[in-house]
């Protein structure tokens, strides 16, 4: 850590208060802890909300307006944005911006040429690929120039996996300027002594099986409830620490299947609580993956030394390895999630050795919000 504390510009684009939101804090909190003196230029949609909220109006605009307007409006707020950054910076006179990327979002660009100061892009997904891909995008070519111009004027682009980096090598940004920071955790929420929520019923001798996060049908949980039916183990119990549109389709089928004494669905839970949620899981979950991302709950599973069962990809593969701190399955062949799981249910040497080693990986790989914060002062003293 340098000597002397950075002021630091931190630009970001996020109306709502999800996993999104949670990187933003954690990098911010982090870079205090250390002593820099951060400038935060946002929205202020996501501040006093909780946990799980959305970005409001703005969600409500995106859902009533023509895409080709509502992405208009997008590129306009760039130049908002830049009267608000330039103001920031003449204020506060910040050493370098970071940024966390946004599509149709150059104003951190053009504040960093217009003031001469470094700026690191933290970059979380290829936006233009995949809105084109789930929502489509009417100004096809600005959307893309907004994100090339953006990996490619930057000092440094901070993606989160190296298969997300393969994107910006793409499109010819230089290898020394692509470093990659995978998520982290936050050591003194999820290191510190926790406690089981009062809602919940008594654990006591069960083996709990635990997913995280918002359910959707493509989770595929209904797995889940299948095997329990199968292997008819009283001790097994399937807890849901999230919510989501297939939660009712599950409660259905515990019905039908004699479980509904044996599965607990939380809701939505405030990220303060979410580490005593977690370690009431011994067996933890992460059925489904985008092929680029760091999953937040996967290193939470990890810093709970919980017995982990994930997918087989390139960008899981850069954090767990298999038959080491996680039982990895197929998506195409041998074996699949519903094997994997029977496996470490039946094993109990084997779940009790994965749960040690997941528990290690933190250290191991450093994987914390405070190393992360390092890493990015580190290149900030390197670029200034």
């Amino acid at each position: 850590m340098t000597d002397k504390p950075l002021k630091i510009l931190y630009h970001h684009r996020i109306a709502s208060k999800d996993g999104q939101y949670v990187h933003v804090e954690e990098i911010i909190n982090a870079l205090k802890k250390q002593h820099h003196d951060v400038i935060i230029v946002a929205p202020q949609v996501a501040e006093n909300s909780d946990f799980g909220s959305d970005g409001g109006f703005v969600d409500a605009l995106k859902a009533k307006l023509p895409k080709f307007i509502y992405e208009l409006l997008e590129f306009f707020y760039a130049f908002y944005a830049f009267i608000k950054l330039s103001l920031s910076i003449i204020k506060y006179k910040p050493d370098v911006i970071y940024e966390r990327y946004n599509l149709f979002l150059p104003a951190g660009i053009w504040a960093k040429k217009l003031f001469g100061l470094p700026l690191l892009l933290e970059v979380n997904a290829p936006l233009y690929q995949e809105r084109k891909k789930y929502n489509g995008i009417s100004i096809d070519w600005l959307a893309k120039w907004s994100q090339r111009y953006c990996w490619k004027q930057a000092d440094k682009v901070l993606p989160v996996t190296n298969v997300l980096a393969d994107y910006i090598r793409a499109i010819g940004v230089n290898e020394d300027k692509i470093v990659v920071i995978p998520n982290g955790i936050n050591e003194d929420k999820f290191l510190a002594p926790t406690s089981k929520p009062d809602i919940l019923p008594d654990l006591t001798g069960k083996t709990v099986i635990g997913f995280v996060g918002f359910v959707r049908e493509w989770h595929g949980l209904d797995r889940v409830l299948n095997i329990m039916a199968k292997l008819d183990d009283p001790t097994l119990f399937f807890l849901i620490i999230g919510d989501g549109p297939a939660v009712q389709t599950l409660k259905k089928q515990a019905e039908q299947l004699n479980l509904s004494q044996q599965i607990f669905i939380s809701g939505i839970v405030q990220r303060d609580d979410m580490p005593d949620w977690l370690s009431q899981v011994d067996i933890a979950l992460q059925p489904d993956v985008v092929a680029y991302a760091s999953p937040l709950k996967m290193l939470e599973y990890l810093a709970l030394g919980k017995a982990i069962i994930a997918p087989d990809t390139p960008n899981i593969r850069e954090l767990l390895k298999d038959k080491y701190n996680a039982l990895l399955f197929s998506t195409s062949s041998s074996p699949d999630f519903s094997e994997c799981l029977t496996n470490i249910l039946s094993n109990k040497t084997l779940s009790t050795q994965l749960a040690h080693n997941a528990a290690l990986t933190i250290k191991e790989k450093n994987l914390t919000w405070l190393e992360n914060a390092e890493k990015i002062v580190k290149l900030f003293i390197q670029l200034k």
